[in-house]
């Protein structure tokens, strides 16, 4: 895991409210985590939070007669929300915060850090998975 991006994943963190950031792969893959969550809680979200993208991606047909592309996933909670954007090819960004975050905050920081980090985000789908070395 890259130390730069889990340092860069720490600007989103500095928008009052903000909990928790983390990079992960389409297939649940941790890339990268903020500071303030453990590398297995970090793993454990990512996991999750693969799955809710998924999810996400194939109800686009519900908001709209013809294809639309998934662009962003709330989710909120009692006392807070999360969010998965897009970060590149195969790659999200996932940010935690609590109830009283600005959303509009967040989601703008989470776009400008993706801008930022360009291609450093992006994951290439994972090829000859179970081959032998």
């Amino acid at each position: 895991m890259s130390e730069k991006l889990s340092w860069m994943l720490n600007d989103v963190l500095d928008v009052p409210g903000a909990r928790h950031a983390i990079l992960l792969t389409a297939d649940g893959m941790l890339q990268a985590h903020s500071q303030g969550i453990s590398r297995d809680d970090a793993d454990k979200q990512a996991a999750a939070l693969s799955g809710l993208q998924s999810l996400s991606r194939s109800t686009a047909e519900f908001c709209a007669d013809s294809p639309t592309t998934w662009r962003q996933t709330m989710v909120e909670f009692v006392d807070g929300y999360v969010f998965v954007i897009a970060a590149g090819p195969g790659a999200y960004l996932a940010v935690s915060s609590t109830d009283e975050a600005d959303l509009e905050v967040v989601t703008y920081r989470m776009q400008k850090l993706i801008a930022r980090l360009g291609k450093e985000l992006t994951s290439p789908p994972r090829r000859d998975i179970g081959s032998v070395a």
